[in-house]
């Protein structure tokens, strides 16, 4: 991890217990993987990742984010990466999750990205059209949802509510999907286990 220009802070109380999350059966999928933290302020971009020949190249601008927003960024990058990495039945489950959300006129999404895919999915044509047409949805959806399920091994988390936002219920399906795909390591937990 180049993390000569982050401040120790967020290195040691964000990224590196964000990182420790991921689950092993994930990270073995993604490969390696160096992390780079940069305060570049005349960048638009706030995070990317390349595949390298040597791995995954992830960059996090950490310029005007705040320290939990950067650990998420770098999250979802991973989450983008891995989105390259799925199998055929993975693919197929993701999918099944998604079209039952469609059809059941959830309107609500993960993040802001999945938000925007959705809706631009939903206003256009209707008809076929292959998943091409659901291709930049489902990744930006599967990448929300990746980020989200290492969060909630990372930390305890506070579900939003309301239409923007993905009901609990499709949520919980989500997550656990990607538990069975990609289990939490020892000592991890994707639910609290109520007393």
């Amino acid at each position: 991890m180049n993390s000569a220009a982050a401040p120790r802070r967020l290195v040691l109380e964000f990224i590196r217990p964000a990182v420790r999350a991921v689950p092993f059966a994930m990270a073995r999928r993604l490969g390696c993987c160096r992390i780079s933290l940069q305060a570049r302020v005349d960048s638009t971009v706030t995070s990317e990742w390349t595949r390298t020949g040597d791995g995954l190249q992830v960059c996090v601008v950490i310029s005007g984010l705040e320290e939990h927003d950067a650990a998420m960024e770098l999250l979802l990058c991973l989450g983008q990466a891995l989105w390259e990495r799925l199998s055929g039945g993975e693919l197929r489950a993701y999918w099944t999750v998604l079209e039952d959300e469609i059809r059941a006129g959830i309107t609500g999404e993960i993040d802001e990205q999945a938000l925007e895919e959705k809706r631009s999915l939903l206003a256009g044509p209707s008809g076929p059209g292959g998943w091409d047409r659901f291709g930049p949805y489902g990744r930006a959806s599967f990448a929300g949802t990746a980020a989200e399920y290492v969060h909630c091994l990372w930390h305890d988390v506070t579900v939003r509510t309301g239409p923007d936002h993905l009901p609990a219920s499709p949520l919980r399906r989500r997550l656990e999907l990607l538990a069975r795909c990609f289990p939490p390591d020892r000592g991890y937990r994707l639910f609290r286990v109520r007393p």
